[in-house]
């Protein structure tokens, strides 16, 4: 009984150890079949590692690592691809544009590659060439002798002149973005609208009295646009609101608050002007067009007590 006993145990033993050496050798035909690769990874800062992996995978590779990129990272190359072994996986950072699309594809716009390409397109230059009218002024003529059907006469027809000139345009994806004059030459003169009107006369009680027989000046007129005076935000130089049938600009011979009668018409002197200087006013009007239409006149200026 004692034999038998030991017979089985001995049995048992043999098939305990040939299932280790099994299993052994199982592991081992794993591990010979699981290829390992030698990766290198650069870091952001310049540090370098190597990593053995059984990955391929740049992402794969970077998690088994645990390595977060952070939003302005990106990976040479890019984290779908695929590498071998001896090659390397570099963090750097995102370019600008790089950036960008990914601000607005996070924000859920639905955008195109070209799309997204407009916004960085090259920048063009051309030089160009065209004619514009010069507008003509209109020019009053005063006469106190001509009969009432001779009044708002029109003793010349204004003619519009010509200028040539010369622009350097820039175009992005064919689309002016800037437009500089380089130069400009006069083709032909225009002419001046001169009209002929009779100098009204008021009774004393109706127009406010005035201190001598007055002086005549040069009347114009502008608007708070650009072309006029360089600003548009309607502040005279004493800082007053311009405002149309009340303010002119004159010369510094006149105070600030200075009532004139120019034309029957009693304006406020609240504005200066670089070429407002001696027998020159400047009447404010509502628009450039309406500045225009005025022209240049010659009118009685007198001071309002």
């Amino acid at each position: 009984m004692k034999k038998e006993e030991k017979a089985s145990i001995s049995i048992m033993k043999i098939i305990a150890i040939s299932i280790i050496l099994i299993l052994i050798s199982g592991i081992g035909v794993m591990a010979v079949n699981t290829k390992l690769n030698d990766v290198k990874i650069i870091l952001h800062n310049g540090y370098e590692m190597t990593a053995l992996t059984s990955k391929t995978k740049v992402s794969e590779i970077l998690e088994e690592n645990n390595i977060v990129l952070e939003e302005n990272q990106k990976t040479i190359p890019d984290l779908e691809s695929e590498i071998t072994a001896g090659e390397s996986i570099k963090i750097t950072d995102k370019s600008y544009q790089e950036v960008q699309i990914a601000n607005i594809s996070e924000k859920g716009v639905e955008t195109s590659l070209n799309q997204l390409l407009e916004n960085y397109a090259p920048i063009t230059e051309k030089i160009v060439v065209e004619q514009v009218a010069i507008p003509y002024e209109t020019v009053t003529k005063n006469s106190t002798q001509a009969s009432e059907d001779a009044n708002n006469k029109v003793l010349k027809q204004g003619q519009e002149g010509l200028k040539e000139v010369t622009y350097k345009i820039k175009y992005q994806n064919e689309i002016e973005i800037e437009k500089i004059v380089l130069s400009e030459t006069v083709i032909k003169e225009p002419v001046n609208k001169i009209v002929q009107v009779q100098k009204k006369t008021t009774s004393r009680s109706s127009t406010p009295r005035t201190s001598g027989s007055g002086n005549t000046y040069k009347v114009t007129a502008y608007c708070s646009c650009a072309k006029c005076c360089g600003k548009t935000n309607g502040t005279t130089a004493s800082g007053t609101k311009a405002t149309a049938g009340r303010t002119i600009a004159a010369s510094s011979k006149f105070a600030f608050g200075t009532k004139l009668n120019i034309g029957g018409h009693v304006y406020t002197v609240e504005d200066r002007g670089g070429a407002i200087n001696g027998n020159r006013i400047d009447i404010y009007v509502n628009s450039h067009s309406e500045a225009l239409r005025w022209g240049v006149r010659y009118l009685n200026v007198d001071v309002v007590n």
